[in-house]
Parts: C-alpha cells; sequence; structure tokens
C-alpha cells in the first residue's frame, strides 16, 4: 500500500490517505467488497470549499455517465454543481448528509462520505498522482483565491 501524503495548501495540510483512489475532481474512492465502492471529497477539497452548509441529490441511485450532475452543494465559498466522476452505477446516496451535510467537514474520509458506486475504477489516480495533479494545479488555484479575496475587499 502506498504511503500516505500531505498536501500544504499554504500553511494547511490536506492529508491524502495512501489506501485510497482519487478523481481529478477531487473525490477520494475507497474500493469495496464485490465492486461496490465508496466516494467522498478530498480534504483538498473540503478546505477549498471551507463549511457545507447544504446539500442535495437531483438524481435518484443509477446508472450515471462521467460528469453528470447528479447534485448541488452549498458552501461558505459558492453553490456548485456535483458530478459523477466516472461512468457507473450509483447504488447508494449518503443520506444521514442531507440531514447533517456539515458531517463533511468534519468526517471527510469517515461519515462524510457522499456515494457509493459500482463501477471501472481505472481512470482513478494513486496517491502519488493525485499530490502531483494537486502540485501542477496549485499556482493556478492560489491566483483564482486571491482573486476571490481581493474581489471581497473590494465589496466592503
Amino acid at each position: 500500500m502506498p504511503e500516505s501524503r500531505t498536501f500544504l495548501m499554504g500553511k494547511h495540510p490536506a492529508e491524502l490517505p495512501g489506501d485510497l483512489r482519487y478523481c481529478k475532481n477531487h473525490m477520494w474512492c475507497r474500493p469495496g467488497p464485490a465492486g461496490v465502492h465508496r466516494f467522498g471529497f478530498t480534504a483538498y477539497a473540503v478546505r477549498l470549499m471551507q463549511d457545507v452548509y447544504f446539500l442535495e441529490w437531483r438524481i435518484d441511485p443509477g446508472l450515471v455517465t462521467a460528469k453528470q450532475e447528479i447534485g448541488y452543494i452549498e458552501t461558505q465559498k459558492a453553490t456548485s454543481g456535483l458530478y459523477a466522476p466516472l461512468p457507473g452505477r450509483i447504488t447508494a446516496f449518503n443520506a444521514a448528509l442531507l440531514e447533517d451535510p456539515g458531517t463533511i467537514n468534519v468526517d471527510e474520509y469517515g461519515r462524510g462520505w457522499l456515494f457509493e458506486f459500482a463501477g471501472d475504477l481505472a481512470d482513478t489516480l494513486d496517491v502519488d498522482a493525485y499530490y502531483a495533479h494537486l502540485e501542477a494545479g496549485w499556482e493556478a488555484t492560489q491566483r483564482i483565491l486571491k482573486a476571490e479575496v481581493n474581489k471581497a475587499g473590494d465589496d466592503d
């Protein structure tokens, strides 16, 4: 099993467990028995979103295509769509998150999981490849974050 990694977002660490698979849309995947896998947001995504306030699923469990909108999320930063990371079948959503979406903020790799999924994981990344993906995009992400902070200051 690969070693866990820590990606530093400025002074803030984003833990990346080595036993998980990762998607470029910042979801983790915990491969499961019988080909049913659990997905959730990485610590990197949770740090960028900051506080999750609201979550809603727009589909019922069933077949999905890659990048199909499956729901939306409201956070301290924005309201945005949630998209399937891979083609396959969503077998279940984490119903407890509808009652308390803030669980994502405090336990993203545990009780904060989003959905269970059956499908091919060939297009997922191991922890080292995901870390390299974060490194490659971090400079652009910082520019976006700085622009948002400056824009917020202009609104005051």
